[in-house]
């Protein structure tokens, strides 16, 4: 695998390239890395690929610009249209995940003759709202805590979580996960529903004593290290940007994805219980909910046994479906 720096839209992205063929790029989402792709990238690659796993703007050994503006959308887009470029490729098909999602679904929005295909893990499309989303979630969660408000003021989630990174992580990972969605489910996570919008995001986390069996303490020290070197700046500013977001998107608001698409989660992904009450029950619901979003959704799967961290805590399934989607496009 071969390390790159690639300079594009005045910034330097850090780049873990293998494989040639069409170009495919992953991104991740937050808190992640292009290390969360390590299961996938040699599985595409031997398919005949190049792919290009990036650290996004603010992650790992990419450049980390300190505007809060520096992590719109439209940047993130840039940013990756500027890949394509210094590659010295025509096309990519886009892959990404979590806030990975959103940046790939807007650069095939914004770039229909640059990108032939876009597929997405656990965020799915939806067109733009009447509100911005900050201002749902506030009306949502005006007497509950909700993380994504608490990360909107500059300084302070970057305070309570740079003090112990591998905490956060640690954190963050493993309530997401199936364990931990299934531990919430059954009611382990009692605590964390009588927090408060004072409340900081760590507090009453439930601490796990042994690590869950899709990572090693080994690859979460990677992931404690490369975050050590950005700080979490950089990753927070992204959610910081739903009015900038909301403003230069407008162009796009009645838009569908119009390249072909697929899109998958874990069965317990929390953000499938942001969009329905009870999540979605099958694959044939979730398609019947985004499906007026896209103008070709070729496939669709929710995985049994996986939570957010879908491409990690069930590699062998979600790889298995991207290549079904990438044979489809030849």
């Amino acid at each position: 695998m071969l390390e790159k720096f690639i300079d594009t839209n005045g910034i330097k992205i850090r780049a873990q390239i293998e494989g040639s063929g069409p170009l495919v790029i992953l991104v991740h989402g937050c808190p992640e890395s292009w290390y969360s792709w390590r299961k996938q990238i040699g599985v595409i690659a031997d398919a005949g690929y190049t792919v290009v796993a990036i650290d996004v703007r603010g992650y790992g050994k990419s450049d980390k610009p300190y505007p809060v503006s520096e992590y719109s959308l439209k940047k993130l887009a840039d940013d990756i249209v500027g890949v394509i470029d210094f590659l010295d490729f025509e096309t990519a098909i886009l892959i990404g995940r979590d806030w990975g999602g959103p940046i790939v679904w807007h650069t095939a929005l914004l770039y229909e003759d640059k990108i032939t295909a876009v597929a997405g893990l656990s965020v799915p499309y939806f067109r733009r709202l009447d509100v911005t989303p900050i201002e749902l979630f506030k009306l949502l969660y005006k007497d509950r805590f909700f993380y994504q408000i608490y990360f909107q003021n500059e300084g302070v989630a970057e305070k309570e979580l740079e003090a112990d990174i591998k905490k956060y992580l640690e954190a963050t990972y493993f309530s997401a996960d199936f364990r931990g969605m299934s531990d919430m489910k059954n009611g382990v996570f009692s605590s964390i529903n009588t927090k408060t919008p004072e409340s900081t995001l760590l507090e009453g986390v439930h601490i796990y004593e042994n690590y869950p069996n899709w990572i090693s303490e080994d690859e979460m020290n990677y992931f404690v290290k490369e975050f050590d070197n950005s700080g979490l700046r950089g990753p927070l500013n992204r959610y910081r940007n739903y009015d900038l977001d909301f403003k230069e998107m407008e162009h796009l608001k009645e838009r569908k994805i119009s390249q072909p698409s697929a899109f998958l989660a874990g069965k317990l992904d929390p953000v499938n219980f942001f969009v329905l009450p009870q999540g979605y029950k099958d694959s044939n619901d979730l398609r019947v909910n985004i499906e007026p979003q896209y103008e070709n959704l070729v496939d669709v799967a929710l995985i049994d046994g996986a939570g957010h961290w879908v491409q990690e805590e069930k590699p062998n399934e979600v790889n298995k479906f991207l290549l079904n989607f990438l044979s489809k496009l030849e």
